[in-house]
C-alpha cells in the first residue's frame, strides 16, 4: 500500500495528533486500515478504534461454497476491541442457516454485540420472506441493543417483523434517528404511542411505506416530533406535505415523492407563516401524467414559502414520450424565493434548454453544484451557458449531442477542454465536470519547484437514475 509505504519513510515528520483525522480521508478503509494497523505501534493505536468502529456482516458466495465474514469471531476472541464499535449492521441470511459448519453463529453475535458498550448505531437488513424463528433471532438482537446507549437504528426488511418485534421496538427510548423500510406489513411505528416516547430525542425519521396511511394519521403522528430536522417519506400524500411542514418548525431536509393528488382537502390547507424553512428539498417521481407537470412546479414553490434553500434535487423525471423539461417560468419564481442561497441544483433526466442553462446560472449567482440532462450542438455552446455561474464547482451533464450530415456529434470534451473551463478565470472554482459517462477532475499540483494544474479523466457507471 503507497499510504503505508510513505509514512514508513516520512513519519517523523508527521505530528501524531494528525494521524487520525489523516486516516479518517481514506477510501477503502477496511483494507487501508487494516494496512495502516501494520506500520508500526503508532499507526496501530490510531488505526484500531476507526477501523473497528463500523462493523458489518456479509454472505458471500464464491465458487460452490458460501463465506460468511462475520466480526463477532474477532471481537469474541479480542473483547478489547469492542469498545470502539459504534455502528454495526447485520444481515438476516447470516442466521438463517446458510452456514451449518457455524451453527453457534447467532449466539456467537450476540455476545459479541454485548461486549460493544459503546454502540450508538444498529441496522438490520433482511431481504428474504419470514421463515420460522426469524422473529425469536431478531427479538434476540433488540433485547441486547437496549441495555446500550444506542442513538440510531435502521431496519431494511421485504417481510413485516411480526406484531411482537414492533412491540418490543416501540419500547425503545433515546433514539435520534429511525429509519424503516419494510415492504410488507401495517405501519405498526404510527401507533403504540412510539412517537410520544420519542418526542424530546427523535431528529431523522425515514418511513419507507406511506402509501394507504390516512393523511390524518400520518399528520397526527409527525405532530408529535416537533424536533425533527430530517424527514424522508416514500408514498406519502403530496397534499398533506405542506399541513406536515407546519408541525415541525425544526425541519431542515425533505425527502419525498410527488405523487399526483386528487381535489385539495380543505382540512390540510397550511399557514404559510407556520411552515419550516427548508435547506435541502429532494422530490422524487417515477412518471408525470398530462396535468402533473404544472402541479408539480407549483408545489414545489409552495412548500417553499421563504428564502434559505441550499440544495435542491429532482429525481426520475421522465414520460412515456421521453424526458420532461423543467419550465422557465419555474426557475423565474424558484429565483424569487431562493435566488440568494440555491447552491445545489441536481435535476437528474429532466431535461434543460441552453437558454434555461444560463438563466439558472445568473439567477442563482452562489450557484455550486449543476446536473441536468441537456441538448447541445458542441462543447463551446455548454460552456458560454455557464459562463456566468461564477461559483460553480461541479458541472455533471447527459448531454444530447446535435448532429447533422455536415456536423456529426463531437466525441464530448477533450483534457484540454475540460483544463480550460476548469480554469476559464483566475477566480474559477470549477473541478469535477462530468459529460455523459465521462468525469474531468482537475487540481494543483506540486512537480519540484513548479505548481501546475492537472486534469485526469475516468469512466464511471450511469448514475442518473438513483
Amino acid at each position: 500500500m503507497k499510504f503505508a509505504g510513505f509514512f514508513r519513510q516520512d513519519f517523523s515528520q508527521l505530528p501524531l495528533d494528525l494521524l487520525r483525522p489523516i486516516l479518517e480521508q481514506l477510501t477503502d478503509r477496511r483494507r487501508d486500515l487494516s494496512s495502516c494497523a501494520l506500520v508500526n505501534r503508532n499507526f496501530n493505536r490510531a488505526a484500531i478504534p476507526l477501523l473497528y468502529s463500523v462493523l458489518d456482516s456479509r454472505v458471500v458466495s464464491k465458487s460452490d461454497k458460501t463465506v460468511v465474514y462475520h466480526p463477532s469471531t474477532t471481537l469474541n476472541k479480542r473483547p478489547e476491541l469492542a469498545q470502539y464499535v459504534s455502528h454495526v449492521t447485520e444481515t438476516g441470511a447470516v442466521h438463517r442457516g446458510l452456514t451449518p459448519h457455524y451453527p453457534n453463529i447467532t449466539e456467537d453475535t450476540l455476545h459479541a454485540l454485548s461486549l460493544c458498550i459503546n454502540l450508538r448505531s444498529m441496522t438490520w437488513v433482511d431481504d428474504f420472506k419470514r421463515f420460522p424463528g426469524s422473529d425469536a433471532v431478531f427479538l434476540s438482537f433488540i433485547a441486547v441493543v437496549r441495555n446500550h446507549p444506542l442513538r440510531s437504528l435502521t431496519i431494511r426488511t421485504h417481510s413485516d417483523l411480526g406484531e411482537e418485534a414492533w412491540a418490543q421496538l416501540t419500547t425503545l427510548t433515546g433514539l435520534r434517528k429511525i429509519s424503516i423500510w419494510c415492504l410488507e406489513g401495517p405501519p405498526y411505528l404510527l401507533g403504540n404511542g412510539w412517537a410520544d416516547r420519542l418526542r424530546t430525542s427523535l431528529t431523522h425519521l425515514e418511513l419507507g411505506r406511506c402509501a394507504g396511511i390516512p393523511s390524518t394519521l400520518l399528520l397526527s403522528v409527525l405532530s408529535q416530533l416537533p424536533l425533527l430536522q430530517n424527514i424522508r417519506l416514500k408514498g406519502a400524500p403530496s397534499n398533506a406535505i405542506p399541513k406536515i411542514l407546519t408541525f415541525l418548525p425544526n425541519l431542515r431536509s425533505l425527502d419525498t415523492e410527488y405523487l399526483v393528488s386528487g381535489p385539495s382537502n380543505a382540512r390540510l390547507a397550511p399557514n404559510r407563516d407556520e411552515m419550516a424553512t427548508l435547506r435541502h428539498l429532494t422530490v422524487r417521481t417515477s412518471s408525470i401524467d398530462a396535468m402533473g407537470p404544472l402541479k408539480l412546479w407549483a408545489w414545489i414553490t409552495t412548500i417553499l414559502p421563504r428564502p434559505g434553500l441550499e440544495t435542491l434535487k429532482l429525481h426520475a423525471f421522465t414520460l412515456h414520450m421521453g424526458h420532461t423539461r423543467i419550465p422557465r417560468a419555474f426557475i423565474l419564481d424558484l429565483a424569487t424565493m431562493q435566488a440568494n442561497s440555491l447552491k445545489h441544483f441536481i435535476a437528474g433526466d429532466a431535461e434543460f434548454t441552453l437558454p434555461d442553462i444560463e438563466c439558472l446560472c445568473y439567477k442563482f449567482p452562489k450557484l455550486e453544484t449543476l446536473e441536468c440532462l441537456v441538448v447541445a450542438p458542441d462543447p463551446d455552446a455548454i460552456a458560454a451557458a455557464v459562463e456566468k455561474a461564477v461559483n460553480l464547482k461541479t458541472l455533471r451533464l447527459r448531454v444530447h449531442w446535435i448532429c447533422t450530415d455536415e456536423q456529426p456529434a463531437p466525441l464530448d470534451l477533450t483534457l484540454e477542454q475540460a483544463l480550460n473551463w476548469m480554469l476559464r478565470t483566475e477566480s474559477s472554482q470549477l473541478r469535477i465536470i462530468g459529460i455523459n459517462s465521462v468525469v474531468y477532475t482537475g487540481k494543483w499540483i506540486l512537480e519540484g519547484q513548479i505548481l501546475k494544474f492537472e486534469v485526469v479523466a475516468d469512466v464511471e457507471g450511469d448514475k442518473w437514475n438513483t
